[in-house]
């Protein structure tokens, strides 16, 4: 019996070096620079497992899933182990110009939702070109949601969407909702949603005069992103993909609710949706309160929601392995 659980844990530990040694870090150009990001295999014979690209969501936020703000957890970098266990590969990437994407052509403040979806595409493109895969099964995580839905406007490469604890609603009423949520900002409140409803028709706004909160949220560096954003409705953008969808959502999400997947899963007929009760933003599994919901996003040491890497990997692997 000792002799059969060494022989086990030798067994665990040698797929555990064999998946690290086939992680590595790529790249693929576009128009004004050069993308980076790290691809993880989990087969010596490329193509012969599924692929997801793992779309970050807002903000400075890495590959891995963190970023300067507070999030320290790793959830890509986790997401990304779990799913190798169920034989699946996955590309975590940067975003233009931050991280292994920062370089002189790209500025991260000029970056748009459609310039993150033709980014898309170059990776799905250089997979394509460089692996035997002939189609690219692409996560959306909370804003990468959206891109992954404009991404999916023009098919071609990509299997199907996941798309986790993504917004349902237009950017412009998932902020107003967010501002909302805080009682402190109530003095806030008009002079926000002015703004808010003025670049949602696609004018530029003088900050100059707005109290710092707010300068900070609508600096004159993001406003045409904002713009770009506002003028997205994530459900429509899912009507026109013919390819199939499924929709996670936590229940302890502080900044998406079930609302959202509801109206993304309802988009049109055939998107799964599939609730994880207690899973947070950051696909955490905290205890209960916000402050131990917040204090996971920093907690490195804590595990991926544990439904979450099967429930990915069971739709893919029923919709086919390529």
């Amino acid at each position: 019996m000792a002799n059969a659980k060494l022989c086990i844990t030798l067994a665990a530990a040698l797929m555990t070096q064999s998946v690290m040694s086939a992680e590595k870090n790529i790249s693929t150009h576009v128009a004004s620079g050069t993308l980076g990001g790290t691809l993880l295999t989990t087969d010596s014979d490329h193509g012969h497992s599924p692929l997801v690209l793992i779309i970050p969501g807002s903000g400075p936020t890495d590959r891995d899933g963190n970023n300067r703000l507070g999030v320290t957890g790793a959830p890509y970098r986790m997401l990304a182990a779990a799913l190798a266990q169920h034989g699946i590969s996955s590309l975590r990437i940067d975003k233009r110009g931050l991280f292994g994407s920062a370089n002189q052509g790209l500025d991260p403040n000029d970056a748009t939702i459609d310039a993150y979806a033709d980014d898309i595409h170059a990776w799905v493109k250089e997979i394509r070109a460089t692996t035997a895969h002939t189609c690219v099964w692409v996560l959306g995580h909370s804003e990468g949601g959206l891109v992954a839905g404009v991404a999916a406007r023009k098919p071609d490469g990509i299997c199907g969407l996941i798309l986790v604890s993504a917004a349902g609603q237009n950017g412009a009423d998932v902020i107003k909702r967010q501002l909302q949520s805080n009682p402190a900002n109530a003095p806030l409140l008009p002079r926000a949603f002015s703004a808010i409803e003025s670049l949602r028709a696609g004018h530029r706004v003088d900050v100059s005069s707005f109290p710092a909160p707010l300068q900070s949220l609508f600096n004159p560096a993001v406003q045409n992103y904002l713009i770009n954003w506002f003028s997205f409705d994530p459900a429509q953008e899912l009507k026109g993909f013919a390819g199939p969808i499924i929709v996670i959502q936590g229940t302890d999400d502080l900044q998406i609710n079930l609302d959202d997947a509801t109206r993304l899963a309802s988009a049109r007929p055939g998107i799964a949706l599939k609730t994880i009760h207690g899973m947070n933003h950051v696909l955490k599994l905290p205890a209960a309160g916000v402050a131990a919901n917040l204090a996971s996003y920093a907690d490195p040491s804590m595990p991926l929601a544990p439904e979450l890497a099967p429930a990915i990997a069971d739709f893919i692997l029923k919709h086919g392995d390529k």
